[in-house]
């Protein structure tokens, strides 16, 4: 799958890991992602796009997923691995 997937997320947040893991698993290779601790300006972009202050926020192609509780229940429900084989 060659997905763009774009992941909002900071240097020690666990659920970010988590997120990237089960990317990873899914069989994405490349997460762009934006450090919005490094980059605070970035933040705001984030909450603009997203309406959500957390991280991790993950979009796949132009779709908003969520946080990472978000892309798990998309997993569980079978969602996931469309919405990455169409982006």
């Amino acid at each position: 799958m060659s997905a763009k997937v774009l992941m909002y997320c900071t240097a020690v947040c666990p659920y970010c890991i988590r997120a990237e893991q089960l990317l990873n698993r899914k069989g994405v290779v490349s997460i762009e992602k934006v450090r919005v601790d490094l980059e605070p300006a970035r933040r705001e972009e984030m909450v603009t796009r997203s309406g959500r202050r957390s991280v991790p926020q993950v979009f796949i192609g132009d779709t908003h997923v969520g946080g990472f509780d978000d892309l798990a229940a998309l997993d569980r429900a079978g969602g996931l691995d469309p919405l990455l084989a169409a982006a």
